[in-house]
C-alpha cells in the first residue's frame, strides 16, 4: 500500500471519509514524503526513543515516525479524524492517538505514563501555524528534557527563531527561544508540498534544548519581561520603550545611569541587543522594578 503522504493516498482516505478542511485549525497536510523523512531524520530517532506529535492530521508523519521511533503519543484535537487515523495507523501498534488539546495537557504525566522505558523523548511536529507560539513554550517550558525538537512551522517564523542580532528578523521570540535552545533551519519547505496550499512557505526547524541557559540572570522573569519592553515599538529606542513598558518614568535619571555603566547607548534599539546584553541589562534593572 503507498504511503500515507502520497498524494493519491492522501485524496483517498479525505474522500473516503468527506473529510473537509477546517481554517480556525490551520490544517494542512503534507503529501511529500521525502520531507517527512528529512524531518525524522533530524530528529535522530530509533528504537529507543518516545516521541510527542502534535496535530498528526491523516497520520502523514507519524507513520514515518513509527518506523523508526520505539513508541508515539499524538495529540489530534479534530475528533473527525480519529476515524481516518484508526484505519491508516493500523499496521502500528507503537502508536497512541489521544484525541486532546495539548495545551491542556500536562506533559509530565503524558511521560510517566506512556514513555517508561524509553531512553529519550522527543518532540516531532507539524505544527498549527495559528498556536505555534504557545505550543512551542509549553514544551520548552515544561520543564521536561526533550533532548531534540523538529517543528514544521511557518517560514517567517522559522527565520524569527535563527536569527542574529542585527537582523529584521531579531525579535522577543528569538531572544526568548533562544535562552532556551539552540534552534537550526533544517529546510525550507515549499507550499506546494501541502494541501490545501497555505498562502506562505514553511520549513522545518530543530530545537536542541540546553543543559543550561547561554547566559546567567537573576530572575527569569524579569528577564524576559525585559526583553519584551525592548521590543515593544521596534521604531523606538530602547530607553523610551524601557520608560513606556518597564520603569517609572521618574527614575528616567537612574536608567541613563545604568545603561551608561553597562556601555549600552540609549538610542540603541532592541534589534541590536545580544542576548548577553539582555541578560546584563535585566540584571542591573532589579533595583528600579518595583
Amino acid at each position: 500500500m503507498k504511503e500515507i503522504a502520497s498524494p493519491g493516498r492522501t485524496k483517498m482516505l479525505l474522500e473516503k471519509y468527506g473529510f473537509s478542511f477546517k481554517k480556525s485549525l490551520g490544517q494542512n497536510f503534507l503529501i511529500d514524503t521525502n520531507v517527512l523523512r528529512t524531518a525524522v531524520k533530524a530528529a535522530e530517532v530509533d528504537e529507543t526513543t518516545g516521541v510527542i506529535e502534535v496535530g498528526p492530521g491523516i497520520g502523514a508523519l507519524t507513520e514515518q515516525l513509527a518506523k523508526q521511533a520505539g513508541r508515539i503519543v499524538a495529540f489530534e484535537i479534530d475528533q473527525r479524524l480519529l476515524p481516518i487515523l484508526q484505519e491508516s495507523l493500523q499496521p502500528y501498534d507503537n502508536v497512541r492517538i489521544i484525541h486532546q488539546d495539548v495545551l491542556k495537557v500536562n506533559l509530565k504525566e503524558v511521560v510517566e505514563t506512556y514513555f517508561e522505558g524509553m531512553g529519550k523523548i522527543k518532540v516531532v511536529a507539524n505544527l498549527p501555524y495559528y498556536v505555534t507560539t504557545p505550543i512551542l513554550f509549553h514544551f520548552i517550558e515544561s520543564g521536561l528534557r526533550f533532548e531534540h525538537m523538529v517543528l514544521m512551522v511557518q517560514r517567517e517564523v522559522a527565520d524569527r527563531l535563527t536569527a542574529k542580532a542585527g537582523s529584521k528578523d531579531y525579535g522577543s521570540l528569538t531572544v526568548c527561544v533562544q535562552y532556551y535552545a539552540e534552534p537550526q533551519l533544517i529546510k525550507v519547505v515549499p507550499k506546494t508540498v501541502f494541501v490545501p496550499k497555505p498562502k506562505v512557505d514553511s520549513a522545518l526547524v530543530k530545537l536542541t534544548l540546553r543543559t543550561e541557559p547561554p547566559v546567567q540572570v537573576a530572575d527569569e522573569t524579569l528577564f524576559f519581561k525585559t526583553v519584551r519592553a525592548c521590543f515593544h515599538q521596534r521604531r523606538k529606542t530602547l530607553l523610551n520603550n524601557l520608560l513606556h513598558q518597564l520603569i517609572d518614568k521618574k527614575r528616567k535619571t537612574e536608567l541613563l545611569k545604568v545603561l551608561d555603566e553597562l556601555g549600552i547607548a540609549p538610542t540603541r534599539r532592541g534589534e541590536t541587543l545580544t542576548i548577553d546584553e539582555f541578560a546584563r541589562l535585566a540584571n542591573r534593572l532589579q533595583t528600579l522594578v518595583d
